[in-house]
């Protein structure tokens, strides 16, 4: 029975520092390839760097009516920003007429701004000044070569509305211009040679592959259905991300090591104990991270590292309380059983206080609070799980290999 519980107490050892090796460095197995967490965890604007804006809606729409609005501009914008290949964007609403846009990682940040900002108000309009098809017309955009063009093209395809207007309207402009208006600016006004009665055609020029995407991703986007207002903005450069990040790393790191060197001093082997656990916390939060694909900020390393002094408070009161129950005659193994019964109810009366808090922040929050939040709440959780479960596991592991029956190195 020793003998099996020192091998399951070392390999649990074992696995913990190939994890922690895993985690912080990476590991490749033949074509199978483990990112370390800095790499796989998604980075926010403060720690990657990019751009943010808030836009205001400019209307008197109300209820209803105004949340169908600020939805919509919210799905135009991320059909824009999917357009532009960004990776982890935030887009979400700001109180009633608010909008906020995060773009980590984005390189040219005004080149981001114009592109999401602009309103795409696309118009195919006759001579004698006759809208006949606008951008929410438009069921499809590409950027494409045809024959016979030397630059590239963008076609496009209506919806059963606008293939009725635009065929009415070549039908009777035959030599005739039609004027392809976006933001007020002629962007072509190419001749109608012949009808087109199927709604599909395509937008020459002298565009460049590039210029031609642009458009394209412009035109799917559709026009933004309120006036929106630009209202803030700021530019995170990425050396200014990178450099907060290693700061709040390094903070952590002496933190960390002061909070296991004092549970080694005072609380002896629970101690010990205890920095296994807490290792295990960080691993496995981190885990969750990942596994989540949340987005990590600046709030969120602080709501990580609060967690770990959670986390650690909770060991804190189990071991205060196992120090009474030796003091008090029992044996180690009693001892531990009764001071977990006894510290239960003040760990969950702490904890979901505590979490009940994040939930609150998580809902009503907007952008790094929610962050904060939502790594609080699963620091929180994991937290209860390595104090109840993991800490009394590995503490009757240790009990059973009968190493010492010294109450001194378990506290008392």
């Amino acid at each position: 029975m020793k003998l099996k519980n020192a091998l399951l107490f070392f390999v649990i050892i074992a696995l913990v520092v190939l994890t922690t090796y895993t985690a912080f460095n990476g590991i490749q197995v033949g074509e199978v390839r483990i990112r370390p967490v800095q790499e796989a965890i998604n980075q926010g604007l403060d720690l990657k760097g990019g751009v943010y804006v808030v836009y205001e809606a400019e209307t008197d729409e109300t209820g209803r009516e105004l949340d169908q609005t600020i939805n919509q501009t919210i799905e135009v914008f991320r059909r824009r920003v999917d357009a532009m290949g960004l990776t982890e964007p935030s887009i979400v609403r700001e109180g009633e007429k608010r909008i906020r846009i995060e773009l980590p990682g984005v390189e040219n940040a005004q080149e981001a701004l114009d592109m999401i900002g602009k309103t795409a108000q696309l118009q195919f309009i006759t001579p004698e000044g006759e809208v006949v098809v606008t951008g929410g017309n438009v069921k499809k955009a590409e950027a494409t070569f045809i024959s016979g063009e030397a630059h590239p093209v963008v076609e496009f395809e209506l919806d059963s509305e606008g293939t009725k207007n635009f065929a009415e309207a070549t039908a009777q402009h035959i030599g005739e211009p039609i004027f392809i208006i976006l933001d007020d600016e002629i962007i072509s006004s190419p001749i109608v040679n012949n009808t087109i009665p199927n709604g599909r055609g395509h937008i020459s020029g002298n565009f460049t592959v590039e210029s031609a995407s642009q458009l394209a991703a412009l035109i799917r986007g559709g026009a933004l259905p309120v006036n929106l207002t630009e209202v803030e903005t700021s530019t995170i450069t990425a050396t200014l991300g990178v450099n907060a990040l290693q700061r709040s790393i390094y903070a952590a790191k002496i933190g960390i090591i002061l909070v296991l060197l004092f549970m080694l001093i005072y609380y002896r082997i629970p101690g010990f104990i205890a920095s296994i656990a807490l290792i295990i916390f960080i691993l496995l939060v981190l885990g969750v991270l990942v596994a989540l694909n949340a987005t990590l900020t600046l709030p969120g390393i602080a709501a990580l590292i609060l967690s770990v002094g959670m986390a650690v408070d909770a060991n804190v009161i189990i071991f205060e309380r196992l120090k009474e129950e030796l003091r008090a005659g029992k044996t180690v193994r009693s001892a531990i059983d009764a001071g977990f019964k006894r510290a239960l109810r003040a760990i969950l009366d702490s904890n979901i206080t505590t979490l009940i808090a994040g939930i609150v922040l998580y809902q009503f929050g907007t952008g790094p609070i929610r962050g904060f939040a939502i790594t609080l709440i699963i620091g929180i959780v994991v937290s209860m799980f390595t104090a109840i479960v993991i800490t009394r596991f590995l503490l009757k592991l240790i009990i059973g290999m009968n190493l010492t029956k010294n109450s001194k190195l378990f506290g008392a």
